[in-house]
């Protein structure tokens, strides 16, 4: 993950004690190296000590934005003093960078409440959130409403924010590969192309049959077949897979990835049934499960949502992700599920994975041509779930975010599956039917809910449901 960029916009105001701005330069550069994160600000001979106060200082800053503006990720609006909230609002108007905004104010310390050294920061963050709100122009708060910026805090204001940064701009640029059609009884994953290209995410769709064309053409001799036979073989147990089956594995790893590289793709949805299982004799699960790892999602049944899901999941966390079924009780525990899907999830999710058949499916097509699902139970971890959709009736992109746990309850069970325990989760079930959400949700070992929610509503208008913050 390469470093971030953030453009910095130091607030001052003629009345306010100057000197701050300059110590409040010196000690945000010095913050943002020691956390590896590149900083974009006015040097101190641009403006008085590098701050925004004039309409001609927010030409110089906007300016300096835009010249670095394929680099920046985000901006922080830092506040020593109260700060002149139109220079500010003007700065980011005439930058038009369209990135996340966070706005910092310091606090006054009791023994410097004196002319000299008096922020008022308190007052005029408020001043500045009003004109951004005025402008349009969505913002970030810290947890504190004044916070130093080496306070422990802010630390993780910072890298929740980071995380905000990754999820928006991500998303405004993803392309997804649907592999295939959906299977013909799954209405249930229908999404609108349109709607999603209008949020900036382009689909690139691929007829099944183009992939099974190239696979055909492709030699067991061949050295790229051979690598990824051997990458399949250490990437999880395969002891039980005839050597055919693994060259059929092979070849479809080669075709998948030559399709990802040459039409630039973050992430792919794929017909993984039943298709493959009659032209290939395999499953794409193992296939799909070690895309996952290397941070290119993959999600069955050419669920494209359900793979944004699963990339804004993984932006957010900077770990892979998984999209399950919701797909049985848990005895008669209310508050936990199981997760179940029969086997494409990342190594990282359930590391102890074992390459098998997908006895389900085999009931229709023969076990004999399901080798490439996967077995495996994650174990005690947390739990942040999410679920994208477009709403063709209205034109929106909408969906829900939560969190809960991962436990070690025992499961006797086939394919990758996991017992989900969630807060009011007959709540949250009632939600997903009566506004009816697909079957499928994304999963990740992390708790980064309220970054999706911000990242989705806040700054991408998307309309979200938070299950942790609403009682249905």
């Amino acid at each position: 993950m390469k470093n971030a960029t953030l453009g910095i916009i130091l607030g001052n105001r003629d009345f306010f004690p100057d000197h701050l701005v300059k110590d409040a330069r010196k000690e945000i550069i010095e913050l943002l190296q020691d956390m590896k994160i590149n900083s974009v600000i006015l040097s101190e001979n641009d403006t008085k000590f590098g701050g925004v106060e004039t309409y001609r200082d927010a030409q110089k800053c906007s300016d300096l934005f835009k010249k670095h503006s394929d680099q920046i990720d985000g901006i922080l609006v830092a506040l020593p003093n109260f700060g002149d909230e139109k220079g500010i609002a003007d700065t980011l108007k005439m930058a038009g960078l369209n990135v996340p905004v966070l706005v910092q104010a310091y606090p006054d310390e009791l023994s410097a409440m004196d002319p000299s050294r008096r922020r008022d920061a308190f007052c005029g963050k408020i001043s500045v959130c009003n004109n951004l709100t005025q402008a349009g122009i969505p913002f970030t708060l810290t947890e504190k409403h004044v916070v130093s910026p080496r306070d422990h805090s802010f630390d993780h204001d910072l890298k929740k924010f980071l995380a905000i940064c990754r999820v928006v701009n991500g998303l405004r640029s993803t392309r997804i590969g649907a592999i295939g059609a959906r299977p013909g009884a799954f209405n249930t994953v229908r999404y609108s192309e349109k709607i999603l290209e209008a949020n900036s995410i382009s689909v690139t769709t691929v007829d099944l049959s183009e992939i099974l064309s190239h696979i055909k053409k492709l030699d067991a001799n061949d050295s790229l077949v051979k690598s990824s036979v051997e990458k399949i073989r250490q990437y999880a147990d395969s002891a039980a897979v005839p050597a055919e089956k693994l060259v059929s594995m092979g070849k479809l790893d080669v075709a998948l990835s030559e399709f990802i590289e040459a039409n630039d793709l973050n992430a792919t949805a794929i017909q993984c049934w039943t298709s493959v299982q009659e032209n290939l004799g395999i499953n794409v699960c193992t296939v799909m499960s070690m895309m996952s790892d290397k941070l290119i999602p993959s999600a069955c049944e050419v669920d494209v949502t359900g793979v944004l899901s699963m990339y804004a999941l993984q932006l957010a966390s900077g770990s892979p992700s998984a999209l399950a079924d919701w797909n049985n009780n848990y005895g008669d525990e209310d508050d936990k599920c199981v997760l179940f899907h029969c086997g494409n999830w990342a190594k990282t999710l359930v590391p102890n994975l074992k390459i098998s058949t997908a006895p389900i499916l085999g009931t229709s097509v023969g076990d004999e041509n399901t080798y490439g699902a996967m077995e495996g139970q994650i174990r005690k971890n947390p739990l942040t779930f999410a679920r994208l959709s477009t709403d063709d009736v209205n034109g929106v992109i909408n969906g829900y975010v939560g969190e809960g746990k991962f436990t070690n309850d025992k499961l006797n069970t086939i394919g990758n599956s996991a017992v989900a325990q969630i807060p009011h989760l007959p709540d949250l079930m009632h939600f997903i039917c009566d506004y009816g959400f697909e079957h499928h949700v994304a999963i990740n070992l992390s708790h980064t809910a309220d970054v999706l929610m911000e990242a989705f509503e806040g700054y991408l208008g998307w309309e979200m449901y938070h299950h942790e913050n609403h009682a249905h």
